[in-house]
């Protein structure tokens, strides 16, 4: 006999050999008809893998992230058999699940996939998935392995060359074979609805030296409603995407001529910006920060010394060679080894710490540019970024203060729904990462131990720390029901080792400082674009950069439109005249399009009563009211967005 410990902290006990399904089985037969994956202490099973050893038992359903996840890598499974039966001759390399949905990437040969080709691959997965045919995992040595793809995969075969003999598995069902290491529902007659997305191109192992494959997106779902509703949700996306509001709303822009990757902001982008800016600066001097400036280079040695040379170097830009032989300049792939030689001015106290320098510090990073998306993903950025110098004392109160500026920015801007991931070191690849165990230790217990003391709901993931110390990063959900990470907290005693930072103790010795590196927006350019596909270009009203459009009947009002702006300006509101030679119901609809919060229509009567009439966009008329009325109204809606941060 066994014991399985079940995620309510219940023990039972079953015969060696019992499966996960024959364990939901045993607790209701609607669990087990609902139990697409499992986990056994922490390590993924298939529904039918025999139990052999007391453990800890997770079973997945649908509506779990790693039941989501076995599900749309067996389609992907599915997929691939598909392009087999259409496109013989077809090469696999690989094929994962992903955030949402899952894709494969193919070597075609000679043929293409394009749009018109979606439903042919979409229904024979749905004749394929029909069959209910069984995922079956078996164990294959690496010789086995090898002389089953050598000779017409040359992909396969590369990746066994990578494996250990004896952690070997091939995955079976139906006529179809693949290299795997497993996590699959129990059949294909689960996969219901399907949907191909996309087809686009991807360098073999990501290299752009290598070979271009075809990547084949697609999604699945146990029934027909949920696709339905994601494909409306995609429609919904299509409409928020950052990139066309961006240009409608004429934000920013990119040129050819300038460089890919690289945004131009444009008049009301900027106004956007310096307000994000602004209102984190304000927060940041009530909390103790310092304001400095850092160039946009810096000599290659500084960043050999703190490590992002190692880590960062085949994904910065090429290094600057000046006249003078070996002298090296590289482009700032990151703020914070200017902010420790800042720190490195002067000597300090136990008594000055701790120390918390801020920047809108921008960096360069060298994306690929098949990697290059809109604003979310750019080759210079500016990161909202601040290092705190602080005592080992000092470390749980210092973080837990940026918690709070995060969580008030997140308030600020309309981002309540948010979850936390701790990400700590992979223990099992020492070489990612710079630093000793025992500093590692420290930092990640003092992560958790703050999470835990702010009640934030958080969960613990493996190998997704920064390579010099773990961090705190808030997974959001954006109004689509998409999660982005954004703000960051990483605690660092490496880097202080590495520029010999110092400050004298109340014992008279010499002390490392630890670091805090932190992000609440993480980029600005990445912060805009989730704001802008979250809200869909209806910013709150503190934030936008027009909060009014003065709208005269005629010409003949347009001297009491000018009176209504500057009574609006005094009063530091945001407004515009529209006094174009247009009907006003023209002005209206792009004012709607446009996304003016408020509009203020003036006319005859308007201008005798010293009055406006107010129209709210997306809501419509709301009445005539005093100009001292409306600028009270928008005062009052733009308090209620924003607090003072305390």
């Amino acid at each position: 006999m066994i014991a399985i410990t079940l995620p309510d902290g219940s023990v039972k006990q079953y015969e060696a050999g019992t499966t996960p399904m024959e364990v939901a089985k045993s607790i209701s037969e609607g669990l087990a008809r609902n139990v697409i994956s499992a986990s056994f202490n922490n390590v993924t099973v298939e529904t039918v893998t025999p139990l052999t050893q007391d453990g800890t038992l997770i079973l997945y359903t649908w509506n779990d992230d790693e039941g989501k996840k076995a599900f749309w890598h067996s389609s992907a499974h599915i997929l691939a058999q598909a392009l087999e039966a259409l496109y013989p001759g077809v090469k696999l390399w690989v094929g994962p699940a992903i955030d949402r949905g899952f894709y494969y990437d193919v070597d075609l040969g000679e043929e293409t996939i394009s749009e018109k080709d979606f439903k042919a691959i979409e229904d024979k997965m749905l004749e394929i998935a029909r069959g209910k045919h069984e995922f079956k995992m078996r164990p294959l040595s690496k010789t086995e392995a090898l002389s089953y793809y050598t000779g017409s995969n040359e992909y396969k075969v590369e990746l066994i060359h990578g494996l250990e003999d004896g952690t070997i598995t091939f995955c079976d069902h139906d006529t179809f074979t693949d290299l795997c290491r497993g996590g699959h529902i129990p059949n294909t007659g689960i996969v219901k609805a399907i949907k191909i997305l996309s087809v686009a191109g991807a360098y073999y192992k990501g290299d752009e030296n290598n070979k271009q494959l075809t990547r084949v997106y697609g999604i699945s779902f146990p029934k027909q409603k949920d696709l339905t509703e994601y494909l409306e949700l995609l429609e919904e996306a299509k409409k928020r995407d950052h990139r066309k509001l961006g240009k409608e709303l004429e934000l920013f822009a990119f040129s050819q001529r300038v460089g890919q990757g690289l945004p131009l902001w444009l008049p009301r982008g900027t106004a956007l910006r310096e307000r994000l800016e602004n209102f984190l600066k304000a927060a940041q001097k009530k909390a103790g920060y310092e304001m400095v400036m850092s160039p946009h280079i810096a000599q290659k040695e500084l960043y050999v010394t703190s490590g992002h040379f190692a880590k960062y170097g085949e994904d910065s830009f090429q290094v600057i060679k000046t006249p003078n032989e070996g002298e090296e300049f590289m482009l700032k792939p990151m703020n914070c080894p200017h902010h420790c030689e800042m720190y490195k001015i002067k000597p300090w106290s136990y008594k000055d710490l701790p120390k918390r320098y801020a920047e809108f510090g921008t960096v360069y990073r060298y994306e690929q540019s098949g990697e290059l998306h809109g604003l979310t993903r750019v080759r210079g950025f500016t990161q909202d970024d601040a290092h705190i110098f602080c005592t080992p004392d000092q470390l749980d109160d210092e973080f837990m203060k940026v918690i709070d500026l995060v969580l008030y920015v997140f308030g600020s801007l309309g981002f309540e729904n948010f979850s936390t991931q701790v990400s700590i070191r992979d223990p099992k690849k020492p070489e990612k990462y710079i630093g000793n165990v025992d500093t590692w230790d420290k930092a990640e217990r003092a992560i958790i131990n703050a999470a835990e003391k702010k009640g934030l709901n958080y969960i613990v993931e493996e190998g997704e720390a920064a390579f010099y110390g773990p961090k705190l990063d808030f997974m959001v959900k954006d109004a689509l029901g998409r999660s982005w990470q954004l703000g960051t907290i990483q605690v660092d005693y490496t880097l202080p080792e590495r520029f010999e930072l110092e400050y004298k103790g109340s014992d008279n010795e010499m002390h490392r400082p630890v670091m805090i590196h932190r992000a609440p927006f993480g980029s600005m350019e990445r912060f805009v674009a989730i704001l802008l596909e979250h809200t869909g270009g209806n910013f709150p009203l503190w934030l936008m950069p027009e909060q009014v459009n003065i709208l005269s009947l005629s010409e003949k009002y347009e001297k009491y439109a000018e009176k209504v702006l500057n009574l609006l300006k005094n009063d530091e509101i945001r407004a515009l005249v529209d006094n174009r030679n247009e009907t006003i119901g023209k002005k209206i609809r792009e004012s709607e399009m446009n996304k003016f919060p408020y509009m203020l229509i003036v006319g005859e009567q308007e201008e005798k009563d010293g009055t406006v009439s107010v129209r709210k966009h997306g809501q419509g008329d709301l009445g005539t009211m005093t100009i001292e009325a409306f600028s009270t109204l928008i005062q009052n809606e733009v308090a209620s967005e924003i607090k003072e941060f305390k």
